[in-house]
């Protein structure tokens, strides 16, 4: 039995603690509030503030964990060098984890020092040289903090009066301490993809059946798998994503993300852990969900192969104002419904657009017809019927 001390406990997490618990592993799910959704499922856990050094010491002490598995970015990352030198196994490395929580880095090694194609980009520190970059780099253009999750702090800028709104926006939506920004000049994409990778320490790197995804405001919405592409783009893909990780080192599943214009293939971002868009293969799409893959490449168990069982989708349930103890509406609408079903994630308070759960949708035999962008549509219209009741608190963050 591995004691794994999880770092970010939502609903990604919540769903690796299940993978863990059914080989039988032992986890300390940590995060900054109470009873948040892996807690509920883990053996222990533990309320700190990931971003002070000294708080993470201590639960690392405290807990000695075989394994530090992150599942958020607001993480004093740089610790886990030394944790690395302890013994401990950083998920999927101290490298990667550093690298992946800060756009500034990833993109550095992907464009400049591995030729990995990607949009036109910048960085700025202030809103001077934000404006300086954007006329360089032109409009439209798109605007991230440099350390951010779930779209937050994202805008896409289409004239030089609206600069000061997306720094300020950034500014706001920043995780961690980095003021930063980064300006990426506009794709004109056909579609976007998350290319889930499993890289193996005694095996090859894998490659799931890529997901097609919405975002609205940089957050996701809905994904489809498999998402229809060609098989040259794929193939790019593929080699874009195996280069990136394999210059991180480590093993685990990682969320890729591309967008797809023809054949072009455009490196987008990357994250060293389960992705939202990846809660698609909880609709038994694959062999072995994301969260399966993680948890085995972590513990060494061998993956030989990905397979397509499926296509499925999955649809975001949001809440629409702050409040506690939610309830839910509308749950009868889904179970009735064949090859859907519902997870609640569990979150102890709500606020405007926060996931609160995840409806699946997999393919019926009786409709053959249908593909992974119909079921996409089903699962948003089966989401739409989904009511979050909670508490109301008008001035609550």
């Amino acid at each position: 039995m591995a004691k794994i001390l999880l770092l970010g406990s939502g609903e990604l997490g919540k769903e690796f603690v299940i993978a863990a618990q059914r080989l039988g592993q032992y986890v300390i799910a940590a995060d900054s509030y109470p009873n948040a959704p892996a807690m509920l499922v883990a053996n222990e856990s533990a309320v700190l503030d990931m971003l002070d050094g000294k708080a993470l010491d201590a639960v690392v002490k405290t807990h000695r964990p075989d394994y530090i598995v992150p599942e958020i970015e607001a993480i004093r990352t740089e610790r886990f060098y030394d944790y690395e030198a302890q013994g401990i196994t950083v998920v999927p490395s101290a490298k990667a984890a550093n690298y992946t929580m800060n756009r500034k880095a990833i993109r550095d090694l992907a464009a400049q020092d591995l030729g990995v194609k990607t949009a036109p980009f910048a960085y700025a520190d202030s809103l001077k040289s934000l404006e300086t970059a954007a006329k360089e780099i032109g409009f439209p253009c798109v605007i991230k903090p440099l350390m951010s999750s779930s779209g937050k702090g994202q805008s896409t800028v289409s004239e030089f009066g609206e600069l000061e709104s997306a720094w300020n926006d950034a500014q706001d939506g920043s995780r961690g301490d980095l003021k930063e920004v980064i300006i990426e000049g506009f794709i004109d994409f056909d579609y976007e993809i998350t290319l889930l990778t499993l890289t193996q320490n005694n095996g090859v790197t894998l490659f799931c059946p890529p997901i097609g995804h919405r975002q609205e405001g940089g957050d996701y919405r809905e994904s489809w798998q498999p998402m229809p592409m060609n098989q040259a783009a794929l193939e790019k893909a593929q080699d874009m994503a195996a280069k990136v990780t394999s210059a991180l080192g480590g093993a685990g599943i990682w969320g890729v993300e591309f967008f797809i214009s023809g054949d072009l293939v455009y490196f987008s971002e990357l994250s060293p852990r389960p992705h939202d868009t990846g809660m698609v293969t909880l609709a038994h799409t694959q062999n072995l969900n994301e969260f399966e893959l993680h948890l085995r490449a972590i513990l060494g168990l061998p993956v030989n192969e990905i397979v397509l069982k499926s296509a499925g989708a999955s649809a975001a349930i949001l809440a629409d104002k702050n409040g506690d103890h939610p309830r839910y509406g509308g749950l009868e609408k889904i179970t009735a419904v064949p090859n859907a079903d519902v997870r609640i994630f569990g979150k102890p308070t709500t606020r405007p657009n926060r996931r609160m759960g995840v409806i699946l949708v997999s393919e019926s035999r009786s409709k053959p017809q249908e593909n992974a962008l119909d079921l996409a549509k089903r699962a948003q219209e089966l989401a739409s019927h989904i009511t979050v009741y909670s508490e109301s608190h008008p001035d609550k963050n």
